[in-house]
Protein backbone atom coordinates (compact mmCIF):
# COMPACT_ATOMS: atom_id res chain seq x y z
CA UNK A 1 0.00 0.00 0.00
CA UNK A 2 1.48 3.30 -1.10
CA UNK A 3 1.23 6.10 1.45
CA UNK A 4 0.62 9.71 0.54
CA UNK A 5 0.18 12.59 2.93
CA UNK A 6 -1.44 15.92 2.11
CA UNK A 7 -0.83 19.14 4.00
CA UNK A 8 -1.36 22.86 3.60
CA UNK A 9 -5.11 23.12 3.92
CA UNK A 10 -6.79 25.73 6.07
CA UNK A 11 -9.21 28.62 6.16
CA UNK A 12 -8.80 31.66 3.95
CA UNK A 13 -10.89 34.58 2.78
CA UNK A 14 -12.11 34.83 -0.79
CA UNK A 15 -9.35 36.08 -3.05
CA UNK A 16 -6.65 34.50 -0.93
CA UNK A 17 -4.15 31.77 -1.76
CA UNK A 18 -3.05 28.41 -0.39
CA UNK A 19 -0.51 25.82 -1.43
CA UNK A 20 -1.31 22.18 -0.85
CA UNK A 21 1.46 19.59 -0.68
CA UNK A 22 1.29 15.84 -1.17
CA UNK A 23 4.29 13.79 -0.10
CA UNK A 24 4.72 10.26 -1.43
CA UNK A 25 7.30 7.51 -1.43
CA UNK A 26 9.97 7.69 -4.09
CA UNK A 27 8.45 4.61 -5.76
CA UNK A 28 5.05 6.26 -5.99
CA UNK A 29 6.38 9.54 -7.12
CA UNK A 30 8.67 8.24 -9.82
CA UNK A 31 6.28 5.72 -11.32
CA UNK A 32 2.83 7.23 -11.20
CA UNK A 33 0.95 10.07 -12.71
CA UNK A 34 -0.62 12.27 -10.06
CA UNK A 35 -3.87 14.11 -9.63
CA UNK A 36 -5.75 16.33 -7.22
CA UNK A 37 -9.43 15.87 -6.53
CA UNK A 38 -11.82 17.59 -4.16
CA UNK A 39 -15.09 16.78 -2.48
CA UNK A 40 -17.28 19.75 -1.60
CA UNK A 41 -19.74 19.35 1.28
CA UNK A 42 -22.63 17.11 0.25
CA UNK A 43 -21.28 16.57 -3.26
CA UNK A 44 -19.40 13.96 -5.26
CA UNK A 45 -15.64 13.90 -5.49
CA UNK A 46 -14.48 15.85 -8.55
CA UNK A 47 -11.33 16.20 -10.63
CA UNK A 48 -9.23 19.31 -10.05
CA UNK A 49 -5.79 18.92 -11.64
CA UNK A 50 -3.44 16.40 -13.23
CA UNK A 51 0.28 16.12 -13.91
CA UNK A 52 2.16 13.39 -15.71
CA UNK A 53 5.34 11.70 -14.46
CA UNK A 54 7.77 14.12 -16.07
CA UNK A 55 5.71 17.30 -15.64
CA UNK A 56 5.36 17.76 -19.39
CA UNK A 57 1.57 17.53 -19.33
CA UNK A 58 -0.87 19.18 -16.96
CA UNK A 59 -4.60 19.68 -17.10
CA UNK A 60 -7.24 21.33 -14.96
CA UNK A 61 -10.94 21.38 -14.37
CA UNK A 62 -12.56 24.33 -16.11
CA UNK A 63 -13.62 25.78 -12.78
CA UNK A 64 -10.01 26.22 -11.62
CA UNK A 65 -8.16 27.01 -14.84
CA UNK A 66 -6.10 30.16 -14.52
CA UNK A 67 -6.30 30.05 -10.72
CA UNK A 68 -4.72 26.73 -9.73
CA UNK A 69 -1.30 25.34 -10.69
CA UNK A 70 -0.12 21.77 -10.22
CA UNK A 71 3.57 20.93 -10.05
CA UNK A 72 5.86 18.21 -8.76
CA UNK A 73 9.30 18.26 -7.17
CA UNK A 74 11.33 15.18 -8.00
CA UNK A 75 13.89 15.73 -5.26
CA UNK A 76 11.25 16.07 -2.55
CA UNK A 77 8.86 13.41 -3.89
CA UNK A 78 6.11 15.98 -3.52
CA UNK A 79 3.24 17.19 -5.65
CA UNK A 80 1.90 20.68 -5.10
CA UNK A 81 -1.36 22.45 -5.85
CA UNK A 82 -1.02 26.21 -5.71
CA UNK A 83 -4.44 27.82 -5.44
CA UNK A 84 -4.97 31.53 -5.94
CA UNK A 85 -7.98 33.84 -6.15
CA UNK A 86 -9.88 31.33 -4.06
CA UNK A 87 -13.65 31.41 -4.07
CA UNK A 88 -16.20 30.10 -1.53
CA UNK A 89 -17.13 27.38 -4.03
CA UNK A 90 -13.57 26.02 -3.73
CA UNK A 91 -14.40 24.90 -0.19
CA UNK A 92 -13.86 21.15 -0.07
CA UNK A 93 -11.69 18.35 1.19
CA UNK A 94 -8.79 18.08 -1.23
CA UNK A 95 -7.15 14.75 -2.04
CA UNK A 96 -4.04 13.81 -3.96
CA UNK A 97 -4.00 10.50 -5.76
CA UNK A 98 -1.72 8.29 -7.81
CA UNK A 99 -2.84 7.05 -11.20
CA UNK A 100 -1.60 3.59 -12.07
CA UNK A 101 -1.52 2.25 -15.61
CA UNK A 102 -3.48 3.64 -18.53
CA UNK A 103 -6.47 5.05 -16.72
CA UNK A 104 -8.01 8.39 -17.63
CA UNK A 105 -6.81 11.13 -15.36
CA UNK A 106 -10.22 12.76 -14.89
CA UNK A 107 -11.74 9.57 -13.53
CA UNK A 108 -11.34 9.10 -9.81
CA UNK A 109 -12.03 5.37 -10.12
CA UNK A 110 -8.84 4.97 -12.18
CA UNK A 111 -6.64 6.19 -9.33
CA UNK A 112 -5.28 3.48 -7.06
CA UNK A 113 -3.71 5.30 -4.13
CA UNK A 114 -5.16 8.22 -2.19
CA UNK A 115 -4.10 10.53 0.58
CA UNK A 116 -6.26 11.17 3.62
CA UNK A 117 -7.41 14.59 2.44
CA UNK A 118 -6.94 18.12 3.69
CA UNK A 119 -9.72 20.63 4.34
CA UNK A 120 -9.82 23.94 2.50
CA UNK A 121 -12.42 26.48 3.62
CA UNK A 122 -12.92 29.75 1.77
CA UNK A 123 -15.09 32.40 3.40
CA UNK A 124 -16.80 35.22 1.54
Amino acid sequence: QERMVESGGGSVEAGGSLRLSCSASAHTFNNYRMGWFRQPPGKEREFVAYINRISSVTDYAESVKGRFTISRDTYKNTVYLYMSNLKPEDTAVYYCAALVGLGHYESSSDYRYWGQGTQVTVSS
